[in-house]
């Protein structure tokens, strides 16, 4: 097996005549390539490169391999250029209480700084995204952060409160009219766990349906919900204090990802780093 960067110093010196001049065509320094070129002729079991205090020359074998060596780096530079150049496809996950109105502006951003890639957004809750991420169904998922789990890279906190429209009516000692989304949805159990904690009777009486319709029940003034502040929907209050509701956990956004390849891994920097900025503008 020939070592690229080793082939590349060998084709440098033979060019420039010169260790000091291929080091610096390299960026490199005159021992490193010293060093790649001795790995090399090791490799190949002959010396390529005949250096004097006055002279640095190709030897009779160096002068044989030296087109090879140009045809094995161009080759190299091809297969490079073709996976650069490829179309890529990543699949993330974005948890129905993270996903904002801003998501699709971010990867319209994103995709005009990388038009090579191609993302694929799934919105979900954040066990069901947890879930389909350890199975390799997702390459990456932006979720509210699992109890039982430590590991991702955190990109803000998130805070939580009880919504409806000013209009909403509740009187204590009758079930709370709630709007969530699945049962298997983590902020539900949160909100669910914290009423029955504080012995607050409540019913469910709109249940699923995705964010979209939870938000359009709850402005609609059918029920009371749990959101973000920041996604709360226009035109709803904050009512715990109103309606002598229990305060809600904060919790963590993270990150998980498992994408190797530098440009995705580039791509996904860039989104979450437009996400931290927009949570901190709004």
């Amino acid at each position: 097996m020939l070592d690229v960067d080793s082939v590349q110093a060998f084709v440098a010196i033979a060019d420039n005549k010169s260790f000091t001049r291929a080091a610096n065509e390299l960026g490199s320094t005159q021992g490193a390539i010293s060093v790649k070129l001795k790995r090399l002729e090791e490799r190949l079991g002959h010396r390529l490169i005949e250096r004097t205090p006055r002279l640095v020359r190709l030897s009779a074998q160096g002068a044989v391999f030296l087109q090879a060596a140009r045809e094995f780096l161009e080759a190299h530079d091809r297969a490079v250029a073709a996976l650069s150049s490829s179309r890529r496809h990543f699949t993330i996950g974005i948890a129905a209480h993270v996903a904002g109105p801003e998501v699709p502006t971010l990867l319209a951003r994103l995709n005009a700084h990388d038009p090579g890639l191609t993302i694929e957004v799934r919105i979900d809750n954040s066990c069901t995204l947890l879930a389909a991420f350890d199975r390799g169904e997702l390459d990456a998922a932006i979720i509210r952060r699992d109890e039982d789990r430590r590991d991702g890279e955190v990109l803000g906190p998130e805070h939580f409160g009880w919504f409806a429209t000013p209009q909403f009516e509740y009187r204590r000692g009758e079930p709370l009219r709630l709007a969530a989304l699945s049962p298997t949805c983590g902020v539900r159990a949160v909100c669910t766990r914290a009423l029955d904690v504080a012995g607050i009777p409540w019913t469910g009486v709109f249940l699923g349906g995705g964010s979209s319709a939870v938000t359009a029940a709850v402005s609609a003034g059918l029920a009371v919900s749990t959101f973000s502040y920041r996604l709360a929907p226009v035109g709803t209050v904050e009512v715990s204090e109103r309606f002598g509701l229990p305060p809600l956990p904060s919790s963590e956004i993270v990150l998980h990802s498992t994408l190797t390849d530098a440009k995705s891994r580039a791509a996904l920097r860039t989104l979450a780093a437009a996400f931290r900025e927009h949570r901190v503008s709004s």
